[in-house]
């Protein structure tokens, strides 16, 4: 069911009805009626949502769609990634420094001989 499988993609994303009403310039009211089947968003709606970071092939198929790292990015690493990719050049040397400056070392592996 469409509906459903909408609800767990916006708990997924942790948004909420009233956020995503607001997404999609529709009504709270609209989004409760999606989630209940009563209704269904629009195409328009569908690509506001995939602005957004909703996997619009899982609701509309009950399948996910190929993600980084064959998994679906959080809401914040979304939003990260957005933030990245509008920063300019200098700004995502930054984030690239930060973020390796602050990333846990991965596991060494040992050199054979």
């Amino acid at each position: 069911m469409i509906g459903g499988r909408l609800r767990e993609e916006r708990e997924r994303l942790e948004i909420t009805q009233a956020a995503l009403a607001e997404i999609v310039g529709a009504g709270k009211r609209t989004v409760i009626d999606w989630e209940k089947g009563v209704t269904a968003p629009t195409a328009v709606q569908l690509a506001a949502m995939a602005d957004a970071g909703f996997d619009v092939l899982f609701i509309l198929t009950n399948q996910r769609a190929a993600a980084p790292s064959a998994e679906l990015l959080s809401r914040r690493e979304t939003a990260l990634l957005d933030n990245y990719r509008n920063s300019p050049d200098e700004g995502k040397d930054a984030i690239e420094r930060t973020a390796s400056a602050l990333a846990k070392p991965a596991r060494k592996v040992k050199k054979a001989g």
